[in-house]
């Protein structure tokens, strides 16, 4: 466990290293040469940005959304493990993650890691890299907080800060810099236009591995195995989770051809909206069939799902083949659920492993099934574009395998070291005041299934 001055040592040491290893400036902090090179180019970092700063805000809708489908008990821990994810994520990726990821080396290694750009000093000290610095590391810290919802209810807080510490530091920028920063995915032609795959896929990947290792949540399988429901305590906080989310997207999609002056953005947006409201419809209208009443969380997950599907192909399909694409996705995350709750028996109390790692896998191959190359001369298998398809299999078998095995190793390591998982004792009071010491709602008398005591 990291004690208050092990952090502060940690800290301190960081500045240090920064001060050391910071050589002469190389690039343009202050922004005059490169304005003065291309004047138009303030309109582009000004789109980017904004489009960061709504890509922020989807962390304050995965909090809502994983606090509304968990129990009141512990709405404080869930809150605090999202605004870390942040924080760490912001130092993570400013340390090593970026220099990991959009960093370059010379020769092979360059296809496998990059090694320059760390802490942001020298020539990365440049409004145009800090720029690029800023939206991926929003990115990053996205695919960490993807984890958070499927270990929610039983992991140790102080744990969970080390894992997102590795996950933003190492495991994400790697399988990032693979795909967008000219590792050898991207030399072997994988597409991946906004991250289903680098940040849904392979967080949810990680997350099916922490959910897995961690084991369930007291009382939530029967003695024969079969499921007990767990519903959380307030839908309304994860409907508007669902729409912060959904509204966040349209930074996440649109913004990521770094070009405010790329006019396709207004069909990447359509794209955007009309996958994720046929995932939702096609979710609930299947939970309506299934179960005889429309089943609210599983809407709003379905809304995520089509937002997931499409996040990878949103700029090389068209409109109609975005509504195809979240019709799948309605169904598939349906479908997982059910598979991974009753067959796996693993516990993910908001659906975070159907709707990431599933779903991003579905959007990197309908990205290689569907493209029309109306955008960029992208084709997919549809339109006779065989080894794209094929590349796009590789990506997606890559990036499951990498997230897994590497989350499987960081959880099981956690577990067996500093320790993975609360006491019952904790479980059962609730993880605000065995781990913080409060209560989210210290005002109201919450009462509970007596099987999940």
């Amino acid at each position: 466990m990291i004690t208050k001055h092990g952090m502060s040592l940690i800290i301190l040491m960081i500045c240090l290293l920064t001060l050391v290893i910071s050589p002469a400036c190389g690039g343009d902090p202050s922004g005059a040469a490169t304005f003065e090179e291309d004047p138009f180019t303030a309109v582009n970092f000004a789109w980017v940005l904004m489009c960061g700063f709504l890509v922020m805000s989807m962390q304050a809708g995965f909090a809502l959304l994983e606090a509304g489908l968990t129990r009141a008990k512990n709405a404080a821990n869930i809150m605090m493990k999202n605004m870390m994810d942040f924080c760490v994520g912001a130092l993570g990726y400013w340390v090593t993650g970026f220099a990991f990821m959009m960093g370059t080396a010379t020769g092979i290694t360059g296809l496998i890691i990059g090694l320059d750009g760390f802490f942001l000093v020298g020539n990365a000290y440049d409004v145009t890299t800090i720029q690029l610095w800023f939206w991926q590391m929003v990115f990053c810290a996205t695919a960490a907080t993807i984890v958070s919802g499927a270990m929610a209810e039983r992991t140790k807080f102080s744990t969970y800060l080390i894992a997102s510490v590795v996950i933003t530091a190492f495991i994400y920028p790697l399988y990032g810099h693979w795909m967008w920063g000219g590792g050898w995915l991207a030399e072997l032609g994988a597409l991946d236009f906004a991250g289903s795959g680098v940040v849904h896929a392979l967080g949810g990947f990680i997350a099916l591995a922490g959910a897995w290792i961690v084991g369930p949540r007291l009382g939530k399988y029967r003695k024969d195995g079969t499921p007990v429901g767990i519903p959380g305590h307030s839908i309304t906080l994860a409907v508007l989770g669902v729409f912060i989310l959904w509204f966040g997207w349209f930074g996440f999609n649109p913004g990521s051809t770094l070009a405010a002056t790329e006019l396709r953005i207004s069909i990447i947006a359509a794209n955007t909206v009309l996958a994720a409201a046929a995932g939702g419809i096609v979710a609930m209208l299947v939970t309506w069939w299934k179960f005889g009443k429309p089943d609210v969380p599983m809407a709003g997950n379905g809304i995520i799902a089509g937002l997931v599907a499409i996040t990878a192909g949103c700029a090389w399909v068209s409109p109609w083949q975005s509504v195809l694409i979240g019709i799948i996705a309605g169904v598939l995350v349906v479908l997982s659920v059910w598979f991974i709750d009753w067959k796996l028996k693993i516990d993910d109390p908001v659906g975070a492993i159907s709707v990431h790692a599933v779903n991003g896998l579905w959007g990197i191959l309908a990205l290689g099934l569907l493209a029309d190359g109306t955008y960029g001369g992208v084709t997919g298998l549809l339109y006779g574009n065989v080894d794209f398809m094929v590349a796009q299999i590789i990506s997606a078998v890559v990036v499951a395998v990498w997230a897994f095995s590497m989350g499987a190793i960081l959880f099981f390591t956690l577990k067996k070291t500093v320790g993975l998982r609360v006491s019952d004792r904790e479980q059962i009071e609730g993880l605000d005041i065995g781990e913080h010491g409060m209560e989210a709602y210290p005002d109201f008398i919450v009462s509970e299934p007596a099987v999940n005591r």
